[in-house]
């Protein structure tokens, strides 16, 4: 595991973690030191789930809300995925290396079969694929450094379409590469392009299920 040195300070750790709240970053393990297993220990001890980004560990923010926004997408995306047989999914505790000193949690992933030789699914608990279909639902502390960072180490391990959900503003961003997107809002359908053929849900009935907040 390669330690960051240029991360001398909390202002670098910040920077160079896309400017996301410092209440997020745990400074145990020492910053640039951390592992897999010290993330899986937090989650053991605490239930709280850590991304290890440059060897640091950052608590990855979901509320009930965002939760059950990827809980709903992720049953509609299951049920194709039954009647289509184009691979697995896996859900917002689902570990993955984007890099081998990355490791992401998803809110929702699709990989193909093709990672898969013969179908069969490693043992190991975190997998060594980026997902072709990334799916972040943002909470109110993500920032759009992280998330431009979160699309750059997507897209650059292979992933072909990434969709950020907005909650508050009701609306999906659809991106096929890190920077260009399109939107779809309330009276728009979503669909899975060339990653997902077939798979079409409105985004009013994606929002509406998941019920308004006040």
């Amino acid at each position: 595991m390669a330690v960051v040195r240029t991360m001398r300070t909390i202002a670098d750790v910040l920077e160079r973690l896309g400017d996301i709240p410092a209440d997020r970053i745990r400074l145990d393990p020492r910053p640039g030191t951390a592992t897999a297993a010290d993330a899986f220990n937090v989650e053991r001890r605490e239930g709280k789930l850590c991304e290890v980004i440059d060897g640091v560990l950052v608590e990855k923010p979901m509320g009930y809300y965002e939760s059950r926004i990827a809980v709903i997408l992720g049953r509609y995306l299951d049920e194709f995925l039954e009647r289509n047989d184009l691979g697995i999914l896996t859900g917002e505790d689902g570990p993955l290396n984007v890099d081998p000193d990355q490791m992401r949690y998803p809110d929702l992933a699709f990989f193909s079969w093709d990672k898969f030789p013969n179908r069969i699914l490693p043992r190991d608990p975190i997998l060594d694929h980026v997902p072709d279909l990334a799916v972040e639902v943002l909470s109110a502390s993500n920032t759009a450094r992280e998330m431009e960072r979160k699309r750059r180490e997507y897209f650059g391990g292979g992933a072909r379409l990434v969709w950020e959900v907005e909650p508050d503003d009701r609306l999906i961003r659809v991106y096929s590469g890190v920077d260009p997107y399109t939107t779809r809002r309330d009276g728009d359908t979503l669909d899975g392009g060339t990653v997902l053929p077939g798979f079409s849900l409105p985004v009013t009935t994606l929002f509406d299920r998941a019920g308004r907040r006040a």
